[in-house]
């Protein structure tokens, strides 16, 4: 699917990271949404930052600052499938509320995007270095980051993984494995979905993979979210069919049915 349509549904293709100040801010998505639990708009969210200072920034200019972050992050638009679906997640798997983050933030961060990769080849058990971060950015984006920029943004990224499960540890970061749950299985599921993934083919995204749970149990939790009504998941033998008929309006159906026609001619 291209960038084009993928954006309709909230992802992000900006070049510029939220990761070369801040990490995934998941303490300020949480406080904001403890702040305003039901919006039917961003402005609901953007003025409970910047009017209300939810967040207890210290100057306004930090709450503006930090309210761009999270839209650049997560959009905060409930309108926006991504974000309206890490709300109904949210409110639904409270365990795994770092993991629907992380998810949401990928599919619009570019450098957290690129150093999920790094974390995935990381053996469980072996040091994840500020030195290997930096590097491994450093060849991605050549010459774009100074020194100093790749230095603050390895340990934005480290202390990204850290809250989201696959680290552990204050100054010396091991990988560890984070926990999957029935929310964020669904969640990713979706994600792949919106990118035109149907059948088998939804559990070998990167979506599912980041997650670091084996296929078997990612179907497994895939069938507790469809027990609980989240989702529609079947499955015969090694043929799986998933749809989201409470997650998705008809507009966003409309968009991928569209899509789907245009592939097939």
């Amino acid at each position: 699917m291209t960038d084009e349509r993928l954006a309709r549904f909230g992802f992000g293709f900006a070049k510029r990271s939220v990761h070369v100040a801040r990490t995934i801010m998941l303490e300020d998505l949480t406080n904001l949404l403890v702040a305003v639990p039901e919006a039917k708009k961003q402005s609901d969210y953007l003025n409970a930052i910047i009017e209300d200072n939810c967040l207890g920034k210290k100057s306004l200019n930090t709450r503006k600052i930090s309210a761009g972050q999270l839209v650049q992050l997560y959009t905060i638009d409930p309108e926006i499938t991504i974000f309206r679906n890490l709300l109904y997640f949210w409110q639904r798997d409270e365990k795994g509320r770092p993991l629907l983050a992380l998810l949401c933030a990928v599919t619009r961060d570019p450098v957290l995007r690129q150093t999920a990769q790094l974390i995935m080849d990381t053996s469980e058990g072996s040091v994840f270095t500020s030195e290997s971060v930096e590097e491994y950015i450093g060849s991605l984006f050549l010459g774009r980051y100074s020194k100093v920029t790749l230095a603050s943004m390895a340990r934005n990224i480290r202390s990204t993984w850290t809250q989201t499960g696959h680290l552990s540890g204050r100054s010396i970061k091991k990988r560890v494995k984070p926990e999957a749950t029935p929310g964020t299985v669904a969640y990713a599921l979706l994600l792949s979905y919106l990118t035109g993934r149907r059948g088998t083919e939804l559990f070998e995204t990167e979506y599912v993979k980041i997650l670091d749970c084996n296929r078997e149990k990612a179907i497994e939790m895939a069938e507790q979210a469809s027990v609980r009504g989240w989702i529609v998941f079947k499955r015969i033998g090694d043929v799986m069919e998933a749809s989201f008929p409470n997650l998705l309006t008809e507009q966003e159906v409309l968009w991928l049915r569209e899509q789907t026609e245009t592939i097939g001619r």
